[in-house]
């Protein structure tokens, strides 16, 4: 299997360029500023708001997958029209595509969302994920779109930094009690998408975890796995601040679960905290 992962430096992308080096992929990765440190690994440079950079890594690394795990965050060249770029040039090679999109596409108004959903967002990041949908269901009807929620690791993601900077420091910021997610563990995103980008299955899916809990439940149980005083962590509403975006969105991730061998844990679990 050759695979090439675009964002491969990222957070996401780390956790996909390890799993697929295990499971002896020949594996090719991109980044922006610095490449990743995975041994075995082909890196190339790579800005998708570069005309013609991706068709060279695709020429070079001539993979028969490719996922795209970028997060230009609300930058619509990036986010939004990167991903199209990416599907045109993987359809045009053959490719099979698994694109990683977010529940930000949502507006939270009917707060459980399927997979058969379609996307009203409210923020100008959902708005370039839902953009981004768009293009790629059209350019290449074959690919997976996946929609994830809040990812979660072993200390590296920003949430989990932001708790400890909050635990050191609580007037340096917030956790909401109203904005409600459903946080995924890194490594079951990563071994989901990988399952996917060896199928051919076609079309929608959610990879979500288990469990939906406010961003300020979520840090709690980040501070009690690591041993930090969860009574400081600064609690807030987010409909009180002027940040735009959804407050509750909880992905239903039922179907997906029944078609993937990777169980989507939630986060009692998998942060093992009860």
């Amino acid at each position: 299997m050759k695979v090439l992962i675009i964002g491969g430096s990222g957070f996401l992308g780390t956790e996909l360029v390890r799993q697929a080096t295990a499971a002896g992929w020949e594996t090719a990765a991109t980044y922006h500023s610095r490449h990743g440190s995975v041994p075995g690994v082909a890196w190339y440079r790579l800005d998708l708001r570069v005309p013609g950079q991706l068709d060279e890594v695709l020429a070079a690394a001539a993979p028969r997958a490719v996922v795209n795990a970028t997060s230009g965050h609300s930058e619509w060249a990036v986010t939004a029209e990167g991903p199209i770029r990416v599907a045109r040039a993987a359809a045009r090679r053959g490719c099979r595509l698994v694109h990683v999109s977010s529940d930000a596409v949502f507006s939270g108004s009917r707060v459980h969302y399927d997979e058969t959903c379609p996307p009203d967002p409210v923020s100008p990041y959902g708005a370039a994920k839902a953009a981004a949908e768009t293009g790629v269901r059209f350019l290449a009807p074959a690919a997976a779109v996946v929609r994830t929620s809040l990812i979660i690791g072993d200390g590296g993601s920003m949430h989990e930094r932001l708790v400890h900077g909050l635990a050191a420091d609580p007037h340096d910021g917030v956790l909401f009690t109203d904005d409600i997610r459903c946080p995924v563990q890194v490594a079951d995103l990563a071994s989901a998408l990988c399952e996917l980008a060896v199928s051919d299955r076609a079309g929608t899916f959610h990879a979500a975890g288990a469990e939906a809990l406010s961003r300020h439940e979520l840090g709690v149980l980040i501070a009690r796995r690591d041993g930090l005083d969860a009574t400081r962590l600064p609690a807030g509403r987010r409909a009180d601040s002027r940040i735009p975006g959804p407050l509750d969105v909880r992905l239903d991730s039922t179907a997906t679960q029944r078609r993937l061998r990777t169980r989507l844990r939630g986060a009692r679990e998998f942060l093992h905290v009860r």
